[in-house]
C-alpha cells in the first residue's frame, strides 16, 4: 500500500470568471440627456453596466446632493432604452426598496460601511430577487472587517455580493486615496466573493485613471468602477476625475487588449 500522502481537495477560492465586468457612467445623475449620452456610449461599447448617483453622499452638506427619485427614473428609463443594467447607491434604510425598484445594482458607499442597519435591510430587500449589491471599502477599514461585515448582507438572504476597494486614507497627499491593490489577491484568497476596482475615486484625477485600470486587470481584479461624464469640467460632482465618452472609449480599447493577455474579457 502506498505511503503517499493524500491531501484533500479545496476549492480554488481564487478562481473567477474570464469575463471583467465595468460599471460605467457619471459620479451624479444630473439630467436625463446627460445620462443618456453616457449610456449611449455604454452600449455602444457593448458593455452591459450604466451606473450613476441618485442620492449624494456629500462632505459639505450645501453641495449637490443628487436629484433623488427622478435619477432613478432617468436611469431605469435609459437602461430600458439601451437594454443596460444600472446600479446607484443607497445612502438610507428608508430609500432601499424604492431603489431596488428602479435600479438593478445597489450600491452600498464607502462612507456607510459599516452601517450595519443599512446593510441588513439591503439584505432583506434583496433577499427574494438576489439584485447585485456592490460593497465599498470604507476609508479607513480593514480587509477582515470589510468581509465580517458583508454577513450582515448574506445572513438577510442575497448572497450576491461584489466587493469593491476603492482606495483607503493614508498619510499619502499625492492621489485623492491610496489604491489598496493588494486587496484583491487577498480578498480571492479569504472569500468567494467577486472583487470590483473603483479607478476613479483613488486616482481623483482622469490622467491616472488608465494606469490603475490596467494595474487592476492585471491584479485579477472581477470588475472595473470607471467615472464617465460627457462634459466633465461642469459636473456638479467629482468632475477632475471623470473621463469623457471619448476618453473612456480609448480606456475601454486598451482594458480589452491588457485582459487580453490574462485570458479575459471585458463586458
Amino acid at each position: 500500500m502506498s505511503q503517499e500522502t493524500i491531501l484533500p481537495t479545496l476549492p480554488d477560492l481564487g478562481a473567477r470568471s474570464d469575463e471583467i465586468t465595468i460599471y460605467a457612467g457619471p459620479c451624479s445623475v444630473e439630467s436625463a440627456e446627460q445620462f443618456d449620452e453616457v449610456a449611449e456610449c455604454v452600449k455602444g461599447l457593448g458593455l452591459n453596466w450604466v451606473r450613476g448617483g441618485a442620492f449624494k453622499p456629500r462632505t459639505n452638506p450645501h453641495s449637490f446632493q443628487g436629484l433623488g427619485e427622478e435619477a432613478l427614473k432617468i436611469m431605469k428609463s435609459a437602461g430600458d432604452r439601451y437594454g443596460l443594467k444600472t446600479l446607484t447607491e443607497v445612502m438610507d434604510s428608508a430609500h432601499c426598496q424604492l431603489v431596488a425598484d428602479y435600479v438593478d445594482g445597489l450600491q452600498v458607499g464607502a462612507r456607510n460601511f459599516q452601517n450595519f442597519s443599512l446593510l441588513k435591510k439591503i439584505g432583506q430587500v434583496t433577499a427574494d430577487s438576489h439584485q447585485m449589491v456592490l460593497y465599498k471599502r470604507g476609508f479607513a477599514g480593514t480587509i477582515a472587517e470589510w468581509l465580517a461585515a458583508t454577513d450582515y448582507i448574506t445572513d438577510c438572504g442575497n448572497t450576491n455580493v461584489v466587493l469593491c476597494e476603492r482606495g483607503i486614507r493614508t498619510f499619502e497627499t499625492a492621489t485623492r486615496f491610496t489604491l489598496d491593490i493588494a486587496a484583491v489577491p487577498v480578498i480571492h484568497k479569504q472569500s468567494l466573493y467577486p472583487v470590483c476596482i473603483d479607478v476613479s475615486h483613488p486616482a481623483g484625477q482622469r490622467d491616472l485613471v488608465p494606469s490603475l485600470a490596467y494595474a487592476a486587470v492585471a491584479a485579477g481584479a472581477d470588475s472595473l468602477m470607471i467615472e464617465v461624464h460627457p462634459n466633465p469640467p461642469v459636473a456638479l460632482s467629482d468632475g477632475p476625475q471623470q473621463l469623457t465618452p471619448y476618453q473612456f472609449e480609448e480606456l475601454v480599447a486598451e482594458l480589452r487588449r491588457v485582459a487580453a493577455v490574462f485570458g479575459k474579457k471585458i463586458v
